[in-house]
């Protein structure tokens, strides 16, 4: 946490409700919003963030750790500045908590590290780059129909158990590997075992030096699951500006910071807005995604999952999210559950990048050729279901076919799953996608069987099942 600078005002805690306070100040002016305030409990230092004024004496204050055994007229110390967190390289490798502690059983940082708020203005748009080259990742849905923008903002959208947590893992182990630069995961109302896993999984792939991981966990107070994102932005701000560094930005999961300003928003007072969301919500996402931006000399790319509750993707959050991207990448429960995985919504994601301008003609041709084909092959469904196949015209036919094998050709084994499928995973160049499905819609595959194009790498792998007889 920051350091106390020479005035600081005291103050006591008038009341007390859950991790909301309510603090008193004799004399001086108050603390401005969003100031850090520092109570003195029993069980250790607690940090708490000013949210509104009550009075001319009064404040009322969001605590960022549990503030059980807390009582009225403990000492509270306004800081006079935002909640400060340590950056630059000391913090590569390191496991932080919301308030910039370390949280992985190792040493401490050392007073030396420099401290940066975490409340400050995105860079001017006059200073911001345009994000348009492409950022490949070896996956070939995303690289075909929605391409990440090198300096974007990308997110993953799906409902529980579809795989988006599954997706932003390959991602990072199919980028960080390659990446030249710094990578920041902000790990937002995650569970233990997933933080458990991540750590784990990065120290064993030798990565984890030019990495840093920023959790605010499911069992925490929302003020910390709200501030996590925060942190870890600052964080990748300081690689970006001072020492322009690119930085790769991995969220898990953005819903939950919606979630829980919505926690706060309640518990301060606030009357809810539409479907009991906060009356905040879209100033509160704005003011995270907004300062996800590259500058000249620099990147931040971001990668987000974002839960879509009830699978019901008109959800004001969903929306709000949705507006600041560059990229957005739906997960399908229908195709989940036919087993095609990444259950990626070919239809239903986009990308800014897919223009022919930035991908080139025969890229772009491709994938508008591939959303026909399954478009047309969706519009088939229900006459297929009710009366078979056998019924379509021999055109027709020939586009449900192509159809079928494209969507298993997309289809992938990932690494981050072999341990539990036990087949190797597959990175897949753009090229070797591009030639795959080129292959397909030509109908140079039309007599090999679906079977053979499932969980495959490139359309040589699928051949030489062929040859094998599967």
């Amino acid at each position: 946490m920051g350091v106390i600078p020479s005035i600081a005002r005291l103050g006591r805690i008038a009341a007390l409700r859950g991790p909301v306070l309510d603090v008193e100040f004799d004399e001086g002016p108050l603390p401005a919003v969003n100031e850090a305030l520092r109570v003195d409990a029993s069980s250790g230092p607690l940090v708490a963030e000013v949210q509104s004024h009550i009075d001319d004496r009064t404040v009322r204050a969001v605590a960022l750790q549990p503030t059980s055994g807390l009582a009225r007229n403990v000492g509270v110390m306004a800081l006079g500045a935002p909640i400060a967190v340590p950056v630059g390289d000391k913090v590569l490798g390191r496991l932080l908590t919301p308030t910039g502690q370390v949280g992985d059983g190792g040493a401490p940082l050392g007073p030396d590290v420099p401290l940066r708020p975490i409340h400050r203005a995105p860079p001017p748009l006059d200073e911001q780059s345009a994000a348009t080259a492409m950022f490949e990742t070896g996956i070939k849905v995303i690289d075909l129909l929605a391409p990440l923008a090198q300096g974007g903002k990308a997110a993953m959208f799906g409902g529980a158990g579809v795989g988006k947590t599954v997706l932003v893992m390959e991602l990072i182990n199919a980028m960080v590997a390659r990446y030249e630069g710094v990578s920041v995961f902000a790990g937002i109302g995650e569970r233990s075992r997933e933080g458990h896993e991540l750590l784990t999984d990065m120290r064993g792939s030798g990565v984890i030096d030019k990495t840093v991981l920023v959790f605010g966990q499911m069992n925490e107070p929302p003020g910390a699951r709200w501030r996590v994102g925060l942190t870890a932005l600052t964080i990748a701000e300081h690689f970006r500006d001072e020492q322009k560094r690119n930085v790769l930005l991995l969220m898990d999961n953005v819903f939950r910071f919606v979630q829980a300003g919505s926690e706060v928003s309640g518990l301060l007072g606030r009357m809810p807005s539409r479907v009991g969301y906060q009356p905040t919500l879209a100033s509160e996402v704005a003011a995270l995604q907004e300062r996800i931006a590259s500058v000249h000399g620099a990147a931040v790319t971001a990668i987000e999952a974002v839960y879509v509750p009830a699978d019901d993707f008109t959800d004001p959050a969903v929306t709000a999210i949705s507006a600041h991207l560059d990229s957005s990448i739906l997960l399908s429960r229908a195709m989940a559950a036919e087993g095609i995985y990444p259950a990626v919504d070919p239809l239903g994601s986009s990308s800014i990048l897919l223009d022919p301008q930035v991908v080139g003609d025969h890229h772009y041709a491709l994938a508008q050729q591939v959303r026909e084909t399954i478009a047309h092959y969706r519009e088939l469904q229900d006459i297929i279901s009710l009366l078979g196949i056998e019924e379509l015209g021999r055109e027709d036919r020939l586009i449900v076919g192509r159809a079928r094998r494209l969507q298993r050709f997309l289809t992938q084994p990932f690494m981050v799953t072999q341990a539990f499928t036990g087949q190797a995973g597959r990175s897949v160049a753009l090229a070797d996608t591009l030639q795959g499905v080129a292959a397909i819609l030509a109908g140079e595959t039309d007599d090999w069987p679906e079977s053979a194009f499932y969980m495959v790498g490139d359309i040589e792998e699928a051949r030489s099942r062929v040859g094998e007889g599967a």
